[in-house]
């Protein structure tokens, strides 16, 4: 079968539907992606490239590794979404564990990174090896304190003067840690993966299209795939069937009968504004803590415009009370309370949102004092993610075949897609459809920057979010020294 007659069906217009189509439509194949709502990569928040996942203590190294190679793929792959800033990692001096135990891992990956420009000079994307991570003590702290706020940080010394200015040095750890990890920007990404899908003649984007049967053919091995748009039903067939509606995942397995054993947990981030600090180029800051508890890890992402997105990992700011379910033998759907699914789909109440908002800058300024004046920058960025087997510290997963011609995406962090795209791609090959995964991974399109940013955005204020949400605080990438 030529691979222009080959019909795939997507079902999810995330990072992991959408990726899917783009590589997909790209080597010549028909697809058709079906998304519910009105826009692409609409999820959970994301919002943080994991290249080495510093951010999470508890998982394994190979986990970590995973997470470093994968990062680059995606940055060599949509360096468009990323926002080149390093992250701080600093220990509280309530944490259990010390900064000396992070080395260590470190070290490792800052090897393994060594090891992936050898093979291949252009996954230098995150500076030079060298610099993959530092240490700063109490004394370079309390020297850069002294120096002058840049606007624009042409060193990671630069990068750390703000730090040192803002957080209570009496109530970290030393070393702090100054690593390359970068961040992501959702409503980029939105805007981008939708100029390209456009762009393709071998796609057909059906948003605000619900699918609500899928039926195996008999005969032909294929799919029927049932669902409305604008009150009308359709059906259609298709040679092959990708699963990738996220948190939803479980309720197409349930059509088809597939096995399954999966999580979903309803996680929200806060958005802040800061006033007086627009114009200050922050790095992202992390501040570790046990998960669950009241000294939970608290995230500090920089936007322009003196915003800020909060992370809080105690159940009173990002997780939630029953917020993580598993499936259960009589479905592979994982069930969600009311509360959370009236969130997803329709709104917060203002209670809420101000409630659990102000508990977030409470909990940051712990450690960056002057932040406690704060106010409430808009809604929440939130939603429902999707975690395969029984594992909640799981971070690395890509893609499972539970049945033939079906392929079910179990994507955890976004950076993981691009394998996920490469597995699919190898059970194509199997089938036929293509003669090697080779070039899948090239881009498609040429984006303009000023057509691109204008349409995040639009995306970013017709989903009630600030502007300054779809906006880099450094657009370029630099070679921080």
């Amino acid at each position: 079968m030529s691979p222009s007659k080959v019909k795939i069906a997507i079902i999810g217009g995330g990072v992991a539907g959408s990726s899917a189509a783009l590589c997909f439509a790209g080597a010549g194949l028909d697809v058709t992606l079906f998304e519910k709502e009105n826009s692409l990569i609409s999820g959970p928040p994301w919002c943080h490239l994991h290249a080495g996942g510093n951010l999470y203590r508890e998982i394994s190294d190979s986990q970590c590794v995973s997470l470093l190679k994968q990062s680059i793929d995606f940055l060599r792959f949509y360096p468009f979404v990323v926002d080149y800033r390093p992250t701080v990692i600093a220990l509280p001096l309530t944490d259990s564990s010390t900064p000396q135990a992070l080395l260590p891992r470190l070290e490792m990956l800052t090897d393994e990174y060594k090891r992936l420009i050898a093979t291949d000079k252009q996954n230098e994307v995150l500076g030079k090896p060298d610099n993959y991570y530092r240490l700063y003590t109490r004394k370079r702290l309390e020297e850069l304190k002294e120096q002058q706020t840049l606007l624009s940080p042409q060193s990671l010394d630069e990068w750390m003067i703000p730090v040192a200015k803002m957080i209570d040095l009496d109530s970290v750890q030393y070393p702090l840690v100054m690593v390359q990890e970068y961040g992501l920007n959702l409503f980029r990404m939105a805007a981008g993966m939708t100029e390209m899908l456009e762009s393709l003649p071998t796609v057909t984007l059906q948003t605000k299209s619900i699918v609500h049967n899928v039926q195996q053919n008999a005969d032909t091995g294929g799919w029927n795939i049932s669902y409305v748009k604008e009150d009308i039903s359709h059906t259609q067939t298709f040679d092959y069937l990708i699963n990738a509606a996220g948190f939803r995942t479980g309720k197409i397995d349930d059509l088809l009968g597939a096995p399954c054993k999966s999580m979903v947990e309803f996680k929200a981030a806060y958005v802040s504004h800061w006033e007086g600090s627009d114009g200050i180029q922050f790095p992202e800051i992390i501040f570790h803590g046990e998960r669950g508890t009241p000294q939970g890890m608290a995230q500090f992402t920089p936007y322009p415009g003196g915003y800020f997105q909060l992370h809080g990992m105690t159940k009173e700011i990002t997780l939630y009370e029953d917020g993580l379910v598993a499936n259960t033998p009589f479905t592979c759907q994982p069930h969600l309370g009311q509360n959370f699914i009236e969130k997803i789909e329709r709104s917060w109440t203002q209670e809420e949102t101000t409630k659990r908002t102000h508990a977030a800058i409470r909990h940051l300024a712990r450690f960056i004092p002057s932040f406690c004046s704060a106010t409430v920058g808009s809604k929440p960025l939130f939603g429902a993610q999707q975690i395969p087997g029984s594992d909640p510290t799981l971070r690395v997963a890509e893609v499972s075949f539970p049945r033939a011609r079906y392929a079910r995406c179990e994507i955890v962090k976004v950076s993981s897609v691009l394998d996920m795209v490469e597995a699919i791609a190898q059970e194509f090959v199997q089938l036929g459809y293509i003669k090697s995964s080779t070039n899948l991974f090239t881009q498609h399109l040429h984006l303009d920057e000023a057509t691109l940013s204008q349409l995040a955005v639009t995306i970013a204020k017709n989903r009630g979010y600030p502007a300054d949400l779809a906006c880099r605080n450094i657009p370029d990438k630099q070679e921080y020294r």
